[in-house]
């Protein structure tokens, strides 16, 4: 039984309260939230643990730290302190800082800030990051070494990277924690071309079942009941419903469909 979670991105236009709302109202198992911590006060997190509290909503991970050579540490570990207020399991971290050395020294320090709360510091490898490829995160991880490390794995990022499903069912069943589902055209952009990268990954993606990737094949290739997070940023969704509620109900529906026609059984 894998439990759904609604993704942040999916409403990237809503806080997190909304989120949390329009999560429950459709019926997901778990929320993800965004915590940018120049914006993230005490009074939000008072609001948002008032929302979970209310709705009972678990919070699968929140995000993003995104490790560059213009961010500071601290900021990084005011999002593990957020989402250890909160509850969450884990946290999503890219990094797009040229030193490789310095991304694992990073994440090391952060793996150890989240020793008190036990979250799960994920990496999310990407075309639109420094970390390009499984090969180069699962390296970065083994420098890493620290048992609250993860590999956070999204189709569209194993496809547009040329990572195979066969490459994931092969990871450690011990760094993956939870992945990311969504669905995607089989067109791939230039990976040369940044905005065309980032264009398919916040506005194009599709729901489960309506594009070309072979999700079931991803999903194989996971542990068996795996968390998922439906990370479906799209132009067109955010168009069609401009209700958190109901278009957190419609990606719910998509997915919890294909999860059926897929032989597996959601929550």
């Amino acid at each position: 039984m894998n439990r759904i979670s609604l993704a942040s991105g999916v409403l990237p236009e809503f806080g997190a309260v909304d989120v949390i709302e329009a999560g429950h109202a459709a019926g997901f198992d778990a929320v993800g939230l965004w915590v940018d911590p120049a914006q993230w006060s005490a009074q939000t997190t008072r609001d948002t643990r008032a929302a979970l509290e209310r709705t009972g909503m678990p919070v699968l991970d929140v995000e993003v730290i995104w490790i560059r050579p213009d961010t500071r540490l601290d900021d990084h570990r005011r999002v593990i302190d957020v989402g250890a207020e909160l509850g969450a399991a884990n946290v999503l971290c890219v990094s797009s800082h040229p030193d490789e050395g310095e991304a694992v020294a990073q994440l090391g320090a952060l793996c150890a800030h989240a020793e008190g709360s036990g979250i799960r510091v994920a990496l999310e490898f990407g075309i639109f990051t420094e970390v390009k490829s499984l090969a180069q995160a699962l390296g970065i991880l083994e420098r890493v070494g620290h048992s609250l490390r993860a590999l956070l794995a999204d189709p569209i990022h194993l496809d547009r990277s040329g990572t195979t499903w066969a490459a994931l069912a092969e990871v450690d069943r011990a760094l993956l924690p939870y992945a990311q589902i969504c669905d995607a055209r089989a067109e791939r952009p230039d990976p040369a071309d940044f905005d065309a990268v980032i264009t398919d990954a916040i506005d194009l993606r599709e729901q489960c079942g309506e594009g070309a990737l072979d999700l079931t094949a991803f999903l194989d290739a996971l542990p068996a009941g795996i968390p998922l997070s439906v990370e479906l940023r799209s132009k067109a969704l955010r168009d069609g419903y401009r209700e958190p509620a109901a278009r957190a109900a419609a990606v719910l529906a998509a997915t919890r469909n294909w999860l059926a026609g897929a032989h597996r059984v959601s929550a």
